[in-house]
């Protein structure tokens, strides 16, 4: 039995009961079936249904914004917002899905040689609750459009979404069986990637469960696509708008309550604006309504859950133990819910939970350092490869940081990290491999087939 529960109130909202192993099988069969026609169908085809989605997903943005508010705590506004932009994704790739995998011709001395890209099958996906639907929208458009067909085992505190989006998609006119959710546990996943029928797994989550998922899918040569967790560093140069790089900071760390993995985490600011930027730094991250992710007055809902709060919390105190200090927030606040406020945590340094680990949720993690150069280094310094981002005037220079100098797959200048259907998204080291969206998305989950004829 999976439950949905409110995290700003600890009411169940209601449960669902869980698929049966014959269950699961007969949906991954039926979805495998489905793909044996759906790979012949025309791009044409698969676009009409594909702006449909798009349709259908801008006319239920309301209702779908308060089902993430009140099955994982993402304001509406929020909410909006990323179903608007679910719909761009789906008609990004009916735009140029075709056009992606158009036959790629190589001159040799054969009479003719090309590239030819063919789907895999069905895919197997692992999404996470923090977007409920972009995280699967923006796995779901180029999987769909690519020929593939596709099966979402979806965070176990998000059962409402993980529906609503299968409804979605037979609604937008697509055949039953392309699309399904399959209602498990974590602890059933590995025996879907190991099913026959699936081809390949992409995964976006935590670091441990990506290793895990990558163990199992290496053992059965299967490819899967990661997008796991990460430390993303914001570098604040002398020379910065530090007002508006404050006010960038503040949006990036608060957005969806802080549990983002592209969410700016650390802040490494040069010892000449240090004290000026903590300054309208701590004043943006003050100005934080938090609340009732259905109030409109609301900027920041509750955590998704009161274990992850929980968690962030002890953090925290690990941190500040060890000598980092609260400038802003640190304490549980004493109501209902899974709330946790906007945190500012300065004196942070290698050894700390706030320094070496990635903090899913509403805490920064400010240090001060003497110049450029120990900024470079020190945003480096983790285990995480995700995004980052450089605040400077100087755009040579910063561009110069961003392509060359920073370890991570997204690199912003003067803005916040964020994920765009135009442009391929992922990381390096522990953030995993694989790249979504873009040309680049699409064609993971295809066999990049070589033709020759003499």
């Amino acid at each position: 039995m999976l439950k949905s529960v409110n995290p700003a109130t600890g009411k169940i909202i209601e449960s669902y009961e869980t698929h049966s192993e014959k269950g699961v099988e007969k949906i991954i069969n039926s979805t495998n079936k489905t793909w044996q026609q759906w790979k012949s169908t025309s791009f044409s085809q698969r676009a009409s249904c594909m702006q449909n989605l798009s349709t259908v997903l801008r006319s239920r943005k309301e209702e779908l914004a308060r089902l993430m508010a009140i099955e994982m705590g993402k304001v509406v506004k929020e909410g909006v917002a990323e179903i608007e932009k679910c719909a761009w994704g789906c008609e990004y790739y009916a735009q140029y899905a075709e056009s992606f995998l158009e036959n790629e011709h190589i001159e040799t001395e054969a009479f003719r040689s090309y590239i030819s890209y063919q789907p895999l099958g069905t895919i197997l996906a692992v999404m996470p609750w923090n977007f409920p639907f972009w995280q699967v929208f923006r796995f779901l458009a180029p999987t769909l459009m690519a020929g593939n067909t596709a099966v979402l085992k979806h965070a176990s505190n998000v059962p409402g979404c993980a529906m609503a989006i299968e409804e979605m998609v037979r609604e937008a006119g697509f055949p039953e069986n392309v699309f399904r959710t399959l209602l498990i546990a974590s602890k059933q996943v590995e025996n879907v990637i190991r099913h026959p029928a699936i081809k390949a797994v992409s995964l976006t989550g935590s670091t441990p469960a990506g290793k895990s998922v990558a163990a199992i899918a290496g053992s059965v040569l299967k490819k899967c696509v990661l997008e796991l967790g990460g430390s993303d560093p914001y570098i604040i140069l002398e020379d910065a708008e530090l007002e508006k790089a404050a006010k960038i900071c503040a949006t990036s760390r608060l957005l969806n309550a802080g549990q983002s993995c592209i969410a700016a985490k650390r802040f490494i600011v040069v010892g000449e604006v240090y004290t000026e930027f903590l300054e309208y730094f701590a004043q943006e991250m003050n100005q934080a309504i938090f609340g009732d992710p259905c109030d409109s007055e609301t900027t920041m809902g509750p955590m998704a859950r009161k274990d992850l709060r929980n968690e962030l919390h002890q953090q925290v105190v690990n941190s500040v133990k060890t000598g980092a200090e609260i400038v802003l927030g640190g304490e549980i606040p004493n109501r209902k819910g899974a709330f946790y406020p906007p945190t500012i945590l300065e004196n942070v340094k290698p050894g700390m939970p706030a320094y070496d680990e990635e903090l899913f949720g509403p805490v920064a993690s400010v240090i001060r350092v003497k110049n450029e150069a120990e900024a470079i280094k020190v945003a480096n310094d983790t285990e995480f490869g995700l995004g980052a981002a450089v605040f400077t005037r100087d755009l040579k220079n910063g561009e110069k940081i961003a392509e060359n100098l920073l370890e991570v797959g997204c690199c912003f200048v003067n803005d916040f990290v964020k994920s765009d259907p135009r442009l391929p998204f992922g990381g390096i080291k522990t953030s995993g491999y694989g790249r979504e969206l873009s040309t680049h998305g699409i064609k993971e989950f295809m066999n990049v087939k070589t033709v020759v004829v003499k």
